[in-house]
């Protein structure tokens, strides 16, 4: 897989692909990783990649023809005929579509994923109408330009692509996973841990602990250090599910639950009431 991204700024990407997993993917050759310098491709002796919007208005305006310019010189196909499986350009902008992991999941099936980080006041609307597949946003926010967002997309991804965690399924039981009972029955059958809780399914991820078993006062709970693995990833399903209510209860409406999870959002709701009534 490869990423090419277009901004006026590629000093900043200098440090950030050379650690961790993204560094790893590079040296094992799963993902290749470019940066251009937008102004390389203006016309212009002071190298002017912006102008003043039309009809008026506060701040610049990134111009069309250095993106189109950089985007042709990296042989980028026309929008028209190009395959979605092989490449895909993306503008990252505050007006985009929400980044999501289901995003980075289909990005990670795509060859070539070409990135243009937006500055200024925004970017020519012909970009995105003659050039790019969508606009897309990390989160309802503005920033000052899509440099930190396009980071961002290339880190989730990059750590979807086969190889680059250590274990094959560790991205599938992470927040926001498939839900896979299949997976969890492999390893009651193997006798091994629990190693997920059917995935997240849509949802936020269990709490995790490690040694020491208590810490400042707090003790790991019980049930993990036990060996009944059922109650385990019972435990984890209505952590996972606590937290969700707790910090994204969004989530849970665009969650398929089941009667499980119904029961122990129940069993939740009680919990919370009883802790409410314990406070002085």
């Amino acid at each position: 897989m490869r990423f090419d991204i277009i901004t006026i700024f590629p000093g900043f990407f200098t440090s950030i692909f050379e650690y961790g997993i993204l560094s790893r993917a590079r040296t094992q050759g799963l993902v290749e990783i470019a940066t251009h310098d937008l102004r390389g491709f203006t016309q212009d002796r002071h190298r002017t990649v912006d102008d003043r919007p039309f009809g008026g208005g506060e701040g610049m305006v990134l111009k069309a023809q250095p993106i189109f310019d950089a985007a042709a010189s990296l042989k980028v196909a026309a929008k028209t005929g190009r395959d979605p499986r092989r490449e895909t350009v993306i503008l990252l902008s505050a007006q985009g579509r929400p980044f999501t992991q289901s995003l980075a999941q289909e990005l990670a099936t795509v060859e070539r994923v070409v990135l243009i980080c937006g500055r200024y006041e925004g970017v020519d609307e012909r970009v995105s109408q003659l050039l790019c597949d969508r606009e897309v946003s990390i989160g309802d926010y503005v920033l000052s330009g899509g440099e930190l967002g396009a980071a961002v997309i290339v880190d989730a991804v990059v750590r979807l692509l086969p190889g680059a965690l250590g274990h094959p399924d560790s991205a599938r039981f992470e927040s926001f996973g498939a839900h896979d009972l299949s997976l969890a029955e492999d390893a009651d059958a193997s006798g091994g841990p629990p190693r997920t809780t059917h995935g997240a399914g849509g949802i936020l991820d269990y709490p995790h602990y490690t040694r020491p078993a208590e810490f400042e006062g707090v003790a790991v709970p019980e049930v993990l250090q036990g060996g009944n693995h059922d109650a385990i990833r019972l435990w984890r399903r209505k952590m996972a599910l606590r937290k969700t209510l707790e910090n994204r209860p969004d989530l849970l409406a665009k969650t398929e639950l089941s009667e499980q999870d119904r029961r122990l959002l129940r069993e939740i709701e009680r919990d919370r009431r009883r802790e409410a009534e314990d406070l002085p």
